[in-house]
């Protein structure tokens, strides 16, 4: 298959190409309002038909030597390095990702996941567990019995991933997947699906076996839904709102799904009367510069104690002149497009409503004055706010970040954790051991301490309506597995 965005895209089953039996649709670059290419209209049947596909090939996926899962995941890893010159491009029109988060993140990471997960192939993940002295009973006669906890493949995985980072987040899908002998079905996000297609054929082109990883691309939300109520779909690994994955919760419990859910985030960033501003500033400027908000783990409510409440407002209402809205090819662009118009209008009727409740709308972002097409949004600050107020509470997934003040260390860990989310929070102050104690209290799947940064090795997911389970690092073979004892007498 070409590289050319003009190419006729379809999707795989089985190890074949095909169309969409719904016929196709146009994705739409957000930074340009141009259609970027044409995507397979998948249906319900073709969603059954790749699970069908999936489970056909996972006997024989599963049998297959780690060492070679191994090999063929490097080899992925490979292939994608050596596209990056023209997946950079395709991702970036698909997503409106800037040239600096797309260069830095969208394709160097994906690669360095599926690099991960090969060496994670070849890694031991067995239980031993200790002898156990058991009487003699009417099942069986006593003695010493030993045993063992093995990780099995969970079987048929469907991997559902956004449209923020959509390689990078299959990537982080696929790859434990496949460490682990299960065979897939990808359904990326229908804004930006194209170059999921081009991760499909370079799994082809590397040598996967047929029916061990499919894809199938569709704009209506019934793929999904198919995928989730499939009795040959073992597994739903899914990344998007908290709305859709509690559908994805209530359907996969009719047939038992093994569920991993990774949702929204409402991030607080906790900021102590002692806290190194300028550290903190930065971390919740990455709100604004950071593919424009849309990411689940940005730290968009500040809470902030009074004696530095007006120094850190000041910071931000400083650096927000300074983050370039424009077009994501650009070098000096911070602040790229949001996905789609339907997101932006979004965005906007939240800064309004923020305004409305008693937010102090004190950087208006919408609608730059500069900018004549695509769907943007620029830094956005609203303070003065309170923990009732809908912008406070709900996730905007925009460059949008609200400011509330708070007077004692207990008021600010009571009103992070007043939140129906709780997936990655943030405490910034001089005294590393109280900001872990204040850590330590936060309801979160992760907290970050005078930090924005990641480690890639720790679990990751959300405590609350920020989803269920956890990947990153070894927890990611983890998630993907069963645990099944295996014993025997001494």
């Amino acid at each position: 298959m070409a590289a050319a965005a003009t190419k006729p895209y379809r999707l795989l089953i089985g190890g074949e190409w095909t169309t969409g039996s719904a016929g196709t649709y146009d994705v739409v670059n957000p930074a340009t309002e141009a259609v970027v290419g044409a995507a397979p209209e998948a249906s319900a049947a073709d969603a059954e038909a790749a699970a069908q596909a999936a489970r056909d090939a996972l006997p024989g996926w599963k049998r297959t030597p780690p060492e070679t899962r191994a090999q063929l995941l490097t080899a992925l890893a490979d292939a994608i390095r050596a596209r990056s010159d023209d997946l950079l491009p395709l991702i970036m029109a698909e997503t409106g990702a800037t040239l600096k988060v797309g260069s830095a993140l969208q394709v160097p990471q994906a690669v360095a996941r599926f690099e991960r997960y090969a060496r994670g192939a070849l890694e031991d993940l067995s239980i031993p567990l200790p002898p156990s002295v058991m009487p003699s009973t009417p099942l069986a006669p006593g003695g010493l019995i030993g045993g063992l906890g093995l990780r099995q493949p969970v079987g048929v995985v469907a991997c559902i991933s956004p449209y923020n980072f959509p390689l990078v987040n299959m990537a982080g899908k696929v790859g434990p997947a496949l460490a682990t002998g299960n065979t897939i079905v990808m359904k990326p996000a229908p804004q930006d699906p194209l170059a999921i297609i081009e991760l499909a054929d370079l799994c082809q082109q590397v040598g996967f076996p047929p029916g061990v990883v499919n894809v199938v691309t569709g704009s209506s939300p019934e793929l999904g839904e198919a995928l989730v109520r499939s009795r040959n779909v073992d597994m739903i690994s899914f990344t998007g709102s908290t709305a859709v994955g509690t559908r994805i919760f209530e359907s996969g419990g009719q047939t038992m799904k093994r569920l991993l859910l990774e949702l929204g985030g409402k991030g607080a960033c906790v900021v102590c009367h002692d806290a190194d501003l300028a550290k903190a500033v930065t971390a919740l400027v990455s709100v604004w510069g950071f593919h424009s908000g849309q990411i689940c783990t940005a730290p968009t409510r500040a809470i902030v104690h009074r004696s530095v409440y007006d120094r850190l407002v000041a910071g931000l209402s400083a650096a927000a002149p300074n983050l370039v809205v424009g077009p994501p090819e650009s070098p000096d662009t911070v602040v790229g497009p949001v996905i789609s118009a339907r997101h932006r209008d979004r965005v906007e009727e939240y800064i309004e409503t923020g305004a409305k409740e008693g937010g102090s709308l004190a950087i208006d972002g919408r609608r730059p004055d500069h900018v004549t097409e695509g769907y943007y949004v620029g830094p956005t600050l609203l303070t003065d706010c309170t923990n009732d107020m809908s912008v406070v509470r709900e996730e905007i997934f925009g460059p949008v970040i609200v400011v509330v003040p708070f007077d004692e260390e207990d008021d600010a860990i009571r009103i992070a954790n007043d939140s129906d989310y709780g997936l990655y929070d943030y405490v910034f102050s001089e005294d590393t051991g109280r900001a872990f104690e204040i850590a330590q209290q936060l309801e979160a799947g992760h907290v970050g301490i005078n930090t924005a940064q990641r480690n890639h090795e720790a679990p990751f997911g959300g405590f609350k309506m920020s989803g269920v389970g956890r990947d990153g690092g070894v927890f990611g073979l983890h998630a993907y597995t069963e645990i099944q004892a295996v014993i025997w007498p001494g």
